[in-house]
């Protein structure tokens, strides 16, 4: 009933009694079919015309009048202004039940101890290299620090840091946010990846994670269609480590691998020099589309002033060896040149702005505000028997805290349905239980719907840590029917082509991981909760795995087994190790969530999306 009055709306403004309107509808009428019940938005007209006050009655006269399926889709009215439609899916209850309380309590103080964690961590990394390094950074070498660069270089507005406590507590010691910062802002107006070398650690080399976080940051690039931005101060690689740095197809040649394919595809890459660029430092920004270079303090060689003279005798300076006067009047390695790193980051905006590409839409959907806005921490499950119905969680994280479930009453140890989050419709997926033959025969009926309907997926995962036991007959037969179901759903997930995103809740365990999403599944972006453990099995099943006699380990060795599990499968080591795009705190889920919605959507409105066919070759 509702549609049709929506529809008039969007017309031309005349009575509900003009002719044209209710026999085959006005030809300046608007394309938006949309309900005052469901999801949508329609045109109002704001000057002249008898629709501007929309008032109830007026509805019901033109319901009455109007067949609204015969109106011929036009262009929306001039002087008309978008509308947005109360979203009217059901709203859940995200009430916590009083017998849940202590569940609830307990989750909420391990919360509380993880997160406190996450916050240490985070301090430690935001000092870089220490305090005698930044000193050295900036007095000496006349530098910014890497988070002064971005603050010259980005618009105002969020910026979405990926993998921060990456390189913290690894075998050969802490590389304070692998050395490099990574992460998705607007330049000029345009969603792109920063990739900026932070030289107070370490001098900017590069170590093995530091080569992972920047692949990691071009395959997002890659995904979603985000020009690359280099802000390049490297002194190569840490060659004590060479043999995890070079050889294999992952390592450090496939980062210029990357630049090429990219710039094959249409995905521009700009670099900016703005320190050294040593051995495979040097061919970044060489392979670039665009560079800019910092007089004075950028340079470009593969070998620096001492190993010219241990190689020849000769001394010479890094200005004379590749500075920013060689490369851009004699070898015409850069395209610009910068008298300060200020001008540097302004020319940077500059060639981002005349990149061609369109920003995604400014005017984005009204979000409303979920009804539930506390308890997420208390939701984080301390452990997987600790877990509550994740629709307490999702009360939390959708607009309006409305929930449009599918097959509710069918496989109800996975949850599905469509929703809003931050204005974006969006379906989700959610473990609720153990993924059983049902629950995974239904979520690879809905991946397959949202598919159909292009509608990015939200999965949020919270695994079985326990083995499958098959003591009988009837239960191998039960769990050959599940591995199948699920092998369906991994089929289903895996060639699906919308935008995936992954938040690991509680537990990221063993096969079911799979088919919700995980890391080598290829999601967007993959968070983990502070909470979160990835593994094969939980720390506790470890003596039940295949392997694993009781008998042939003593309870010391296996109590020392279960600590380094313990350890081993934490979020903290998970992200340390770049093995999804950082931990993000439960609150700020519903935030992040909305960043990469956005950042996603931006590819769908650029108006070039096809590549050239070829990179760039420059001269």
């Amino acid at each position: 009933s509702g549609r049709g009055a929506a529809r008039l709306a969007s017309g031309c403004g005349r009575s509900p009694a003009c002719p044209s309107v209710a026999r085959r509808g006005c030809r300046e009428a608007g394309p938006e079919r949309s309900s005052t019940r469901g999801v949508g938005y329609g045109y109002s007209l704001v000057e002249g015309g008898h629709w501007a006050d929309r008032d109830r009655g007026a509805y019901r006269v033109a319901v009455r009048q109007l067949a609204w399926s015969h109106l011929p889709p036009h262009p929306p009215l001039r002087g008309a202004v978008r509308m947005y439609v109360t979203n009217s899916f059901p709203v859940l209850d995200g009430k916590v039940q009083p017998i849940h309380r202590h569940v609830f309590d307990f989750n909420l103080r391990n919360s509380d101890a993880s997160s406190k964690r996450y916050h240490e961590l985070m301090e430690r990394v935001r000092r870089g290299g220490g305090e005698n390094a930044v000193l050295r950074h900036t007095q000496k070498n006349k530098k910014l620090l890497v988070t002064e660069r971005l603050r010259l270089l980005l618009d105002k507005g969020p910026f979405l840091e990926l993998s921060p406590i990456a390189g913290m507590g690894m075998p050969y010691g802490d590389v304070p946010a692998a050395g490099c910062l990574t992460g998705i802002g607007k330049i000029s107006g345009i969603w792109c990846m920063v990739i900026a070398n932070d030289a107070t650690v370490k001098g900017g080399t590069s170590y093995p994670v530091s080569v992972k976080k920047q692949l990691r940051a071009q395959h997002i690039a890659l995904q979603n269609h985000l020009p690359c931005v280099y802000l390049v101060d490297s002194g190569g690689g840490f060659l004590p480590l060479q043999a995890e740095i070079f050889p294999d197809k992952n390592h450090g040649g496939r980062i210029f691998y990357n630049e090429a394919v990219m710039s094959a595809l249409g995905i521009a890459q700009v670099a900016v020099v703005c320190g050294s660029c040593t051995a495979g430092g040097a061919y970044i920004p060489t392979m670039a589309e665009e560079t800019v270079i910092v007089d004075r303090i950028g340079t470009i060689f593969l070998a620096g002033p001492p190993l010219v003279k241990a190689a020849t005798g000769e001394e010479v300076s890094p200005e004379d060896l590749g500075g920013a006067t060689l490369h851009s009047v004699v070898s015409g390695c850069t395209d610009h040149f910068a008298a300060t790193e200020k001008d540097a980051y302004e020319r940077a905006r500059d060639i981002v702005a005349a990149l061609n590409l369109e920003p995604g839409p400014s005017d984005q959907p009204e979000a409303e505000e979920p009804l539930y806005t506390e308890g997420l921490g208390g939701l984080a499950p301390a452990s997987y028997t600790h877990t509550l119905n994740i629709r307490l969680v999702l009360s939390r994280l959708t607009d309006g805290s409305r929930f449009l479930e599918f097959k509710a009453l069918y496989g109800t140890t996975l949850v599905t349905g469509f929703a809003r989050i931050k204005g974006h419709l969006i379906g989700i997926v959610a473990s609720n239980g153990r993924l059983s033959h049902n629950a995974a025969l239904k979520g690879s009926h809905f991946v397959q719907l949202c598919d159909q309907r292009d509608i990015p997926i939200i999965f949020l995962q919270n695994t079985d840590p326990s083995v499958t036991e098959t003591a009988t007959l009837s239960q191998a037969e039960a769990v050959t029917n599940q591995l199948k179901a699920q092998a369906a759903m991994m089929s289903a997930v895996a060639c699906s082509t919308v935008p995936k995103v992954t938040i690991v809740i509680g537990g990221c365990y063993g096969a079911e991981s799979f088919a919700m999403c995980g890391r080598s599944f290829d999601p967007n972006f993959l968070f983990l909760w502070p909470n979160a453990r990835v593994a094969i099995v939980g720390p506790s099943h470890c003596a039940d795995y295949p392997g694993a006699e009781a008998e042939s380990r003593d309870e010391t060795e296996l109590q020392r087994l279960k600590e380094r599990l313990e350890e081993e499968s934490s979020a903290f080591h998970s992200s340390s190790r770049v093995w999804d795009d950082g931990v993000i705190l439960p609150q700020d889920t519903r935030t992040v969530i909305g960043q990469c919605l956005t950042i996603i959507k931006q590819h769908r409105h650029q108006l070039r999306c096809v590549g050239r066919g070829h990179p760039l070759l420059r001269m």
